[in-house]
């Protein structure tokens, strides 16, 4: 269980992200700060439900996944029991790579132990799948590594952004 940091302005856009929620419910009155909670409860909900179908969208499974999210701390926390290694981490990234989330409190499990933990990196502007793999591996051509570790959420090895957490598996 770890707290993961995220570039909290990159990645999918699936809510609003405005001014922090606890800004907004300093400066309420105590006549509608009970009001205003509500707002901000409904909407950390609704953001967790949206990483949530995100997740699935991805067709990631894990048994119990539960995404909650602070808008005023912009931090998702994910639960549940992955089946191997790589879907946990394929999870924790699509928690991360999604605007607004600026960390990520992971608490889930795995259900089968076995392949190590890989690295994450974060693209830099001028990066690309190859010059990544030249640092990771001392290869370019192991692009291909990288692009498949983080499958679904790549659809093409030419279309990475700067913020992008990516998974580098080990070599």
């Amino acid at each position: 269980m770890a707290l993961l940091d995220f570039i909290k302005d990159a990645g999918e856009k699936l809510f609003p992200v405005g001014t922090s929620s606890s800004s907004s419910q300093t400066q309420s009155t105590q006549q509608s700060s009970s009001t205003s909670q509500q707002e901000v409860s409904a909407a950390n909900a609704k953001a967790g439900d949206a990483i949530l179908n995100y997740i699935k969208s991805q067709n990631l499974q894990a048994t119990g996944l539960t995404v909650t999210y602070d808008g005023a701390t912009h931090t998702a926390a994910v639960y549940g029991v992955a089946p191997d290694q790589e879907t946990k981490e394929k999870i924790i990234l699509c928690c991360g790579n999604v605007a607004g989330v600026a960390h990520v409190d992971d608490r889930m499990s795995v259900d089968q132990s076995g392949a190590n933990e890989a690295q994450f990196y974060t693209v830099k502007s001028g990066d690309t799948l190859s010059k990544i793999a030249k640092q990771s591996y001392g290869d370019a051509n192991q692009y291909t590594k990288i692009f498949e570790a983080n499958r679904p959420m790549l659809k093409n090895p030419d279309k990475i952004y700067p913020g992008q957490t990516l998974r580098i598996p080990a070599a």
